[in-house]
């Protein structure tokens, strides 16, 4: 059982922009309730976008090839993949890799930036809505990013002007083609702009929200509840429920016993869409070297 840290640490003072950004983008999304906003086409953009976005972007791109290098493809796609991640508002690629080697490789105690020994919501979002005085974006990369950071592409990302730039982009871009459509489909202006609107919650505010949560069930979850194939010394778990709504990223503790393996699910039942598309990719050309892992007869033994 996890315990509660009594440990004092400095105070932590919160992230606002993540306070904000997190909060507007929950209540823009808590209006897909509303049926002025509901259309069956910003439900499938929510759906696909959950794909194109969180698996593409989130678990192939910064996860499995830009942390743990489980993979190479050419600069053209990475560039792509990596506009991708950027648009989950999950912050920059040197930052999301940093802090999750950083995990790895102190899961589960104190120094991980989102241990689950400070409580469940800490592990699930808490830390993302303060500046953590250990966690600074320098001391982070120095330790665990440079290798990010020596591509001039990555160092541009940092920048907040092309970051936000990025995730104001696709917002104008959904809107837009949402108001174009019903302009083209015969709609009136009001007709049109409701439209638009519902590409826009639907396809970025949703969709956001759900990889947000999707992502931090991963921390959060797969750290208290499921079972182990692998004895890797903390409390990484595959969680069922996770490992389907995340594409495969739940199969946590397959992730742990073999950090740099692009595939997850090792057992036949744990269904691992992200590294199916990777496969994919290669026979398209589009990805080579794959990592993959030698534990799976071990998984198969443990069931």
């Amino acid at each position: 059982m996890l315990q509660t840290t009594t440990q004092t640490r400095i105070a932590l003072q919160p992230d606002w922009i993540n306070v904000i950004g997190i909060s507007f983008f929950h209540l823009m999304a808590l209006l897909a309730v509303f049926p002025a906003f509901f259309s069956w086409t910003g439900l499938i953009l929510a759906f696909l976008g959950n794909f194109v976005f969180g698996t593409l972007g989130i678990n192939l791109f910064y996860h499995r090839f830009l942390t743990h290098k489980g993979f190479q493809c050419p600069k053209w796609l990475e560039r792509v993949l990596a506009i991708l991640a950027v648009c989950c508002f999950q912050d920059s690629p040197a930052r999301w890799v940093a802090v999750h080697r950083r995990h790895h490789e102190f899961s589960d105690e104190e120094p991980d930036p989102h241990t689950p020994i400070r409580g469940f919501i800490w592990a699930h979002v808490g830390w993302v809505l303060v500046k953590s005085p250990d966690a600074s974006r320098l001391e982070l990369y120095a330790r665990y990013a440079k290798d990010v950071l020596r591509d001039p592409f990555y160092r541009k990302l940092e920048d907040p002007r092309i970051y936000v730039g990025i995730l104001a982009l696709q917002c104008i871009v959904f809107f837009g083609a949402g108001f174009l459509a019903g302009i083209l489909t015969g709609s009136d202006l009001q007709g049109s702009v409701l439209f638009g609107a519902s590409l826009l919650i639907w396809g970025v505010f949703v969709r956001t929200v759900f990889v947000w949560h999707a992502t931090w069930s991963v921390n959060s979850v797969t750290h208290v509840w499921g079972y182990q194939n692998y004895d890797t010394g903390e409390n990484s778990r595959n969680n069922i429920l996770i490992g389907f709504l995340t594409n495969g990223e739940g199969w946590h503790n397959n992730h742990h016993a073999d950090p740099r393996s692009a595939r997850h699910g090792h057992r036949p039942f744990e269904f691992d869409l992200t590294f199916l598309t990777i496969r994919l990719l290669a026979l398209m050309g589009l990805v080579w070297n794959i990592k993959d892992t030698n534990l799976i007869a071990k998984a198969d033994l443990a069931a």
